[in-house]
Parts: structure tokens; C-alpha cells; sequence
């Protein structure tokens, strides 16, 4: 492997591939993208030349047996990410995974195992991870300003009803996308939650199709007890016409309030003060993730967001899930354990 740079290989040329992963592939200076893999071979031409890519690909295959890439980006829909990961584990390659992870916690666990028996490295695209907003939070309850946390609420609405052409349809073809927005949005917000507050004990939800007649939920809400004792809601909506993304953490001695979490103004209240931080998150969302995985694989050391974030994420999915209180058209993600 080359010791000042990774060189990579994106598996899928969709809208996401485009606005963030390309471009940050192509842009850090600890990355090197060599390779495109897309069913449309004219389009994974143009991608590829778009981006500086010298090797477009039409098999996905046929990437992960190229022997001049070391790692690869998996942008595909859900239901291909177990086979396309453990496939490239499997060739030597290191692997960053689009979120959710995969299907079901069963097919983390494969995931996870062809990395460890091929000693190369997982990381999945949980990218908010690294939103300065989300460091400072964790920094401002480890002082105690807010004392001890009580109660987080999340809401991420997003008006979402694709013509059947729309190429992001899938999202809402349960067998290719494992779920709706709970399953989609909602994960990022789950390691948001367990990333700033810890592990989970409790997870109940409520799923149901309120607006629309498709086969994965278009609303539902998610209730988490912590082990630290505190307590959290998770509401996501394709239905909701106003778009929300928001967090706020009420403690015993304050509150921390955030309008939006992809643009990072945090509003601190404490007993004496109430005051704003302005944390901005890198222009492009995904840069400081796949810096951060191929910086780690140069070092040799783990990346922040690993396979078992992923797990984690997946697990409380499952859960939310499988609740009695899950109504309507939904039920748990395809083969969930």
C-alpha cells in the first residue's frame, strides 16, 4: 500500500456518489480515485471522467479485483451492501460502507467478520459524527453545564414522494431500501443519540403509513432510555411538509438547542447564561469521515466510525422495528434477526 495516499474505488455513481463522495475522493490529499463502477457503462464513463477517475468500470466486480485499488466506497442500495462489502473484504480491499449499514443486524455481523478474517478495515458513512456541533455538545455536557441530561428530542422531516422514474425511488421499495425514513434518516440520528449520550437499554417505537400508500412507513416516532438514565425521541416524516432537523438535550441545570444540525448554530441556556456557538460542518458533509478512514488506514489504526457503529445502529433499528406498536402496512426490515 502507498504511504502517503489510499487508492480507491466507488462502487455506484448515484446522486450522493455525485454531490460528496467523488468529490471529497477526489479533492483530499490522502486520497486518490482511480476507479468507477456503474450498470451504465456510457454513465460511468462521463462520471469518470467528471471526476478524474482513470478506470470506469461497467461490474462492480471487476472493480474489487483491480489490484492498484486498495479501498472502496460502497454507494449502492441497502440490499446490495452486505454482498458488496464482504466481496471487497474478501479481494484485500479496506471498505467505506453507505449508511444503513445493511439489511439486518445478521448481515453486520458477515459484514463484519469478512473484514476481520481479511484484516482490512469497515467503516460505515455516518458522517455527522464529525460535526464540530456534535464534538462541542459532548463537551458541554462532560462540563456539566446543563447538568445531567434528562430528556433529547430529534425531529428530521422531509417532504419525500418519488415518481416511480425517480432514480431515488428505491428508498421506498422496501426490498431494496430494508425500511422508510426511520430506516433511512432516522439511523443517522441514532448514532447522533448514541454518540453523544451512550448506550441504549430501552427502544420502543411507532410506525405507521399516514399520507401515503407505499411499502415502508412514511412517519413514525422512536422512544430511547439510556443507561445513563436519561431519555430521548426520535420523530422522522416523508409526510411532513415543513422540513425539520433538529436536536435539543434538556438537562437538571439547562439546555442545549440546535435548529438545525446540518448547519450547527448551538444555543447553550444555563442557570446564568444563555448564549450561541457557531459550529458549521465541513461544506462538503462527507470529507472529514473518508479523511478520517483514509488517514486511519495509512496510520494503521482504526477509523471513529467503524463496522460496530454500524452494528449498534442496526440493532436499535431492529428494534423500533419490531415493536407491537409498529401499525399500519409496516413491518420489521426484510430478514431482520
Amino acid at each position: 500500500m502507498k504511504s502517503v495516499t489510499l487508492d480507491w474505488g466507488l462502487i455506484g455513481c448515484g446522486d450522493i456518489s455525485r454531490k460528496r463522495v467523488a468529490p471529497a475522493l477526489r479533492d483530499l490529499p490522502n486520497c486518490n480515485l482511480v476507479g468507477v463502477s456503474r450498470a451504465n457503462f456510457e454513465l460511468a464513463e462521463s462520471f469518470a471522467k467528471e471526476f478524474g477517475a482513470r478506470k470506469p468500470y461497467q461490474h462492480w466486480q471487476d472493480l474489487i479485483a483491480d489490484k492498484e485499488i486498495d479501498a472502496v466506497y460502497v454507494a449502492t442500495p441497502v440490499h446490495l451492501h452486505a454482498e458488496q462489502t464482504i466481496a471487497a473484504a474478501e479481494a484485500g480491499k479496506h471498505i467505506v460502507c453507505e449508511k444503513p449499514m445493511a439489511m439486518n443486524v445478521a448481515e453486520c455481523d458477515r459484514m463484519i467478520a469478512a473484514c476481520v478474517a481479511n484484516r482490512v478495515k469497515l467503516g460505515i458513512a455516518y458522517y455527522r459524527h464529525f460535526y464540530p456541533a456534535i464534538t462541542r455538545i459532548k463537551e458541554i455536557i462532560a462540563a456539566g453545564e446543563i447538568g445531567q441530561p434528562v430528556i433529547a428530542q430529534i425531529s428530521a422531516f422531509e417532504w419525500f414522494d418519488p415518481e416511480r422514474s425517480n432514480p431515488r425511488h428505491w428508498l421506498i421499495e422496501k426490498e431494496q431500501s430494508g425500511g422508510g425514513p426511520m430506516f433511512d434518516f432516522g439511523c443517522h440520528r441514532i448514532e447522533v443519540l448514541l454518540n453523544i449520550l451512550g448506550p441504549i437499554i430501552h427502544t420502543a417505537g411507532i410506525l405507521n403509513t399516514v399520507v401515503f400508500d407505499r411499502q415502508v412507513e412514511d412517519t413514525g416516532v422512536a422512544v430511547f432510555q439510556f443507561e445513563r438514565g436519561c431519555c430521548a425521541t426520535l420523530s422522522i416524516s416523508h409526510a411532513a411538509r415543513e422540513s425539520q432537523d433538529t436536536l435539543d438535550i434538556f438537562g437538571s441545570l439547562g439546555s442545549i438547542h440546535v435548529a438545525s444540525l446540518n448547519e450547527g448554530t448551538v444555543r447553550v441556556k444555563t442557570s446564568t447564561e444563555e448564549r450561541i456557538e457557531e459550529l458549521p460542518p465541513a461544506p462538503n458533509f462527507h470529507q472529514p469521515l473518508i479523511d478520517d478512514f483514509a488517514q486511519a488506514i495509512l496510520d494503521q489504526k482504526d477509523p471513529q466510525v467503524t463496522g460496530a457503529t454500524g452494528r449498534d445502529v442496526a440493532i436499535i433499528e431492529a428494534e423500533i422495528y419490531r415493536s407491537p406498536h409498529a401499525s399500519g402496512k409496516v413491518t420489521q426490515p426484510t430478514g431482520s434477526s
